[in-house]
């Protein structure tokens, strides 16, 4: 059970309500869910994270599928359910490798096919692992996506590694399909 419920949505202030509008609306409609059900109860908060949520999602130099990949690796490496969830909808619409999917949420090491998809996983494990980039992992990534897309790549894991922190700490529930994507413990 959820330690904090989302505000139902007759019960939201005005404020609450034209976030939450603006936030559903690019996620399906309806009420807001996930971390974003939480935020609403500082609109300015919520505002502020999906925008930045949104442009980093859909504005970087990343390519969809590395921040997929990314964000799955986030979401094994907190057992973030919710997280897991969403973003295996995204990785099955994108038609990623269910291989690789399964591998993370088996904590193995997938086999990747691409330099790009390789720099991806190291980056975000060693960060989330070691807290740093090594030397050598930092250098390859530079040289095969480019610094730009390197910062964005870091920036990208870091929004996911806060928006599972929220997800864990609160225990946000998962919608009533969650046992399509199993996340073990």
């Amino acid at each position: 059970m959820a330690r904090i419920e989302p505000i139902p949505l007759d019960l939201m202030t005005e404020e609450q309500r034209r976030a939450n509008d603006e936030i559903a609306s690019t996620r399906g409609g309806g009420a807001a869910k996930g971390p974003f059900a939480l935020w609403l109860r500082t609109p300015e908060l919520a505002d502020k994270a999906n925008a930045f949520g949104s442009y980093l999602r859909r504005n970087s130099n990343v390519p969809q599928n590395l921040v997929e990949l990314a964000v799955l690796i986030v979401a094994r490496h907190y057992t973030a359910q919710y997280e897991w969830h969403a973003h295996m909808n995204s990785w099955r619409k994108l038609g990623l490798d269910e291989e690789v999917a399964n591998a993370i949420r088996d904590r193995k090491i997938p086999k990747l096919k691409t330099d790009e998809d390789i720099n991806v996983f190291q980056v975000t494990t060693e960060l989330l692992e070691n807290r740093n980039v090594s030397d050598g992992t930092y250098e390859s990534a530079r040289e095969i996506l480019g610094e730009q897309t390197l910062l964005e790549l870091v920036t990208i894991i870091g929004f996911y590694v806060m928006v599972a922190l929220v997800l864990v700490t609160f225990e946000v529930e998962i919608p009533g399909d969650h046992e399509k994507y199993p996340l073990p413990e």
